[in-house]
């Protein structure tokens, strides 16, 4: 079987990063050591950092001193206080795509702009995005949602950082018609959306394709979503283990992608 892998597989700038710093504080062994959530969505790598002796935490009560770390998907500013508080030594590991959608949010409801989120609700990107608006703002996720929204009058669009692309522009075409005057930022990250479209270029060359990423990861599942739109027949795994053998067998070319948070040996 050949096997045809996407140039842009793998870990994104931002978990990179966010890789980088829980190692490097690893190494130091100065102490517990906890991130504040998952840091990343894929179970095998959480699994590399327990090994190293970092522990996830969802709540400060009882840990005592030690070094707890920001989750690459940002979390709520009351959460971030609430953890300065505590009396551990908090290390920001947010990706800056987030940081910047942040920012945006937390500018405009300053000035008194609504913020329209396209996104997951509960995903813990956008549960930390929502945390910035001064005023309550509003998540939606298909071009239906758009219905449901109160009349405003000075709304902007922000998109979590790992949504469907076309999803996204759709969506925005949607809120003009409503709101002429509406602001939009096209926040979904670089890496996200070279991934999509790399998926894309795999039509007709390859008999299937294969995603690996963690079941949980939002951008993963947009991988697979784009690949299954595009009429490809898609196999979403975790890791080699979760390979469908029996239908693959019958392939003579497979491509092969990854999510942002799935790691190098995973994809080998």
């Amino acid at each position: 079987m050949k096997v045809k892998l996407a140039k842009t597989a793998g870990f994104c700038m931002g978990v990179r990063r966010a890789m980088e710093i829980v190692l490097t504080e690893a190494n130091k062994n100065e102490g517990p050591l906890f991130t504040f959530g998952p840091l990343i969505h894929n179970h095998q790598v959480l699994e590399l950092l327990e090994s190293k002796g970092v522990r996830t935490a969802d709540h400060v009560e009882g840990l005592g001193s030690g070094k707890i770390i920001i989750r690459a998907h940002g979390i709520p500013p009351q959460k971030q206080e609430m953890l300065e508080q505590s009396g551990l030594s908090v290390i920001d590991a947010t990706c800056p795509k987030v940081t910047r959608v942040q920012a945006i949010i937390r500018h405009y409801t300053l000035k008194g702009h609504t913020a329209i989120i396209v996104g997951d609700q509960n995903h813990a990107e956008v549960v930390g995005l929502m945390g910035y608006s001064q005023i309550p703002a509003h998540v939606i996720q298909e071009t239906r949602d758009v219905s449901a929204l109160p009349h405003m009058e000075k709304p902007f669009v922000v998109a979590q950082t790992t949504q469907n692309a076309a999803n996204f522009n759709q969506i925005v075409n949607v809120l003009q018609r409503r709101f002429p005057d509406i602001r939009v930022f096209d926040t979904i990250c670089d890496a996200t959306h070279e991934r999509q479209e790399e998926v894309k270029t795999f039509k007709g060359h390859v008999d299937a394709m294969v995603v690996v990423g963690g079941y949980h990861s939002g951008n993963t599942q947009r991988l697979v979503e784009i690949s299954r739109e595009q009429g490809m027949p898609t196999f979403h795994v975790e890791t080699e283990k979760d390979l469908d053998k029996k239908a693959l067998s019958q392939m003579n070319v497979v491509g092969l992608t990854a999510g942002a948070s799935t790691p190098h040996w995973m994809i080998k």
